[in-house]
């Protein structure tokens, strides 16, 4: 019994880390669909190229912690150019073209890094300092997933601080709702959708880099991630930043919990879930503002 106990509330946590990265992934997708309107498809791709970035940025430098900076910025970096280059034509057409275009971009990052880094599963060890684990008095539960709930935790703070209490993410909320009148104000919306979207897929690129030492590193990892996070963000209710993180931590429960009683099923027990949520509750937790 006492093992049993010792096992569910270790799959508990584990499901709280998963949730907290899934939410930490789904905040991006929310906050470009808040504002831009634009279900992005390649946000897994993102995911993925963050956990790149950190691979080759240990294997340059030999620090975690800088890997940890180097990442964001190197996909924000990306996802400027994507949003400049390609994004930026679209608005205002028919929603599929950008949905064709994120597809698109997926499919190109993936390739890209299978021409860069390879095919093959690349590990990735957390540094020395973030090793081992700690007994919490009924479940030993590992430093470095610590690490990463008080990250996500940190980051979810930070963003809700960007866009509730600072001018530029006073003028990102007003852009959601009254965007014509931003525009009358003089203020150049299309740089606010460069940042959104920069600052969207630097959140997707960091939970990769986060992710990367609890699991393999391969050119699709972010594929089946992607569905759980638009499974977050659906839950969650589409563009909702508080419904993102909510629904992140429900879905990594459910899944960890699935897991320990059938395996098979824990990522259709998600979908499930979904479909009867949705049949009461349509518009996801919080509805559809940032």
């Amino acid at each position: 019994m006492i093992d049993f106990l010792a096992l569910f509330s270790g799959q508990l946590l584990n499901g709280f880390v998963f949730g907290m990265l899934l939410a930490l992934i789904a905040m991006g997708l929310s906050i470009i669909f808040g504002l831009m309107e634009i279900i992005n498809f390649a946000h897994g791709a993102y995911y993925t190229l963050g956990a790149y970035v950190a691979l080759t940025s240990m294997g340059f430098i030999d620090s975690f912690w800088i890997a940890m900076i180097v990442v964001p910025a190197t996909v924000m970096v990306v996802g400027f150019f994507v949003e400049f280059v390609f994004l930026r034509r679209l608005y205002g057409k028919d929603p599929v073209f950008s949905l064709l275009l994120n597809f698109g971009v997926m499919l190109g990052i993936i390739q890209v890094i299978r021409l860069v880094w390879g095919v093959a599963y690349r590990p990735f060890s957390p540094p020395e300092i973030l090793s081992g684990a700690v007994y919490l008095g009924f479940a030993y539960f590992s430093v470095y997933r610590m690490f990463v709930v008080a990250v996500c935790i940190f980051l979810a703070a930070l963003v809700w601080i960007f866009l509730k209490k600072t001018p530029v993410g006073m003028t990102v909320r007003a852009a959601v709702d009254k965007r014509d009148m931003v525009k009358a104000l003089g203020i150049n919306v299309s740089a606010v959708f460069t940042l959104v979207f920069g600052i969207g897929v630097a959140l997707a690129g960091l939970a990769g880099a986060l992710a990367a030492p609890l699991l393999a590193v391969f050119p699709e990892m972010g594929v089946q991630i992607l569905v759980e996070s638009f499974v977050v963000v659906v839950i969650g209710g589409m563009g909702s930043f508080r419904g993102s993180i909510v629904a992140g931590i429900i879905v990594g429960e459910i899944i960890a919990l699935t897991t320990l009683w059938y395996p098979a099923m824990s990522h259709a027990a998600v979908y499930m879930f979904m479909a009867v949520f949705l049949l009461t509750r349509p518009t996801g937790l919080f509805g559809s503002k940032i």
